[in-house]
């Protein structure tokens, strides 16, 4: 947990410095406070996922800036997933492929622990989520409907309106989530 909030804090610190953006700015830019994001560059506090998107699309960058920021870019990658456990202790969240840029994408390992439900608010403008069960059943929000994705299923959604997660059984769930920016 320290290590994510010593990368978080790193990236956000190097993010306002290369805009030259003050507390206030980024607050602003990013609809989170500016007590918040001091606390979060200062190591103090972990962000909800909720709260690192927000901070993401506000400094229009991918999710996984945030702990592979300083990653060299290559057009050959090994993965090797870091678990991230944020603030929200039933979901879990490991980078696999971090941003590419020129592919305009990233993919996670998400798991979800039982009787859980995750709502996410919309992210940047064009952003698509693909979600593709590996383990368990989920359900999924988009479109104000809610649909049940089994093993080996998945579907695409626009991400850039309010979307959700949920595990109602008794089983943690697993699933890989492709994240596509609109390049």
């Amino acid at each position: 947990m320290e290590n994510i909030n010593k990368a978080i804090a790193t990236a956000l610190r190097s993010l306002r410095k290369e805009k030259g953006w003050s507390l206030d700015t980024a607050s602003l830019n990013t609809a989170v406070s500016k007590a918040m994001l001091g606390q979060i560059e200062r190591g103090e506090s972990s962000p909800t996922i909720a709260t690192l998107w927000k901070i993401a699309a506000g400094f229009n960058v991918s999710l996984s800036y945030f702990v592979s920021h300083d990653n060299k870019q290559s057009t050959q990658y090994a993965a090797h997933p870091k678990q991230i456990k944020l603030q929200d202790d039933k979901i879990l969240i490991m980078p696999l492929f971090p941003y590419d840029q020129r592919l305009g994408f990233e993919v996670f390992i998400v798991e979800l622990l039982p009787n859980y439900e995750h709502i996410s608010e919309a992210h940047q403008f064009g952003l698509i989520e693909h979600i593709i069960v590996s383990q368990g059943s989920i359900d999924v929000l988009a479109n104000d409907v809610w649909s049940t994705l089994k093993e080996n299923e998945g579907l695409s959604l626009n991400a850039d309106q309010p979307h959700g997660y949920r595990n109602i059984t008794d089983q943690k769930a697993v699933f890989y989530n492709l994240i596509h920016y609109k390049i």
